[in-house]
């Protein structure tokens, strides 16, 4: 099959599938309960793809003070809790990481 024909229908499903939902909202109301359950899902999602990025490596759990990832990753949380950025959340985790990197 050509690629291209691929990517345009993979292209044309994806926006049909996120159109279907703004068309099913502007007729539907949510409920209150589902809109406060809706609230915890960016929160399970980033827990969902960080956790295994911290902690896991070599298919093993791996906590220890030669893990940079976490201590990268304990860089960042401390400074989104002070500085309530992301950009700066971000930043502090690149430079912790290259800096633990370079200790370690």
């Amino acid at each position: 099959m050509n690629i291209w024909l691929v990517l345009l229908l993979g292209g044309i499903l994806t926006y049909l599938t996120r159109l279907s939902f703004i068309f099913l909202l502007g007729i539907w109301e949510m409920p209150p309960w589902m809109q406060g359950c809706l609230r915890y899902v960016p929160p399970a999602v980033m827990t969902a793809l960080i956790f295994p990025e911290l902690f896991i490596q070599s298919e093993k759990l791996f906590v220890s003070f030669g893990n940079v990832r976490l201590l990268a990753g304990i860089a960042a949380i401390v400074t989104a809790l002070l500085t309530k950025s992301i950009l700066f959340t971000i930043l502090a985790g690149i430079l912790a990481m290259m800096l633990f990197n370079f200790l370690v």
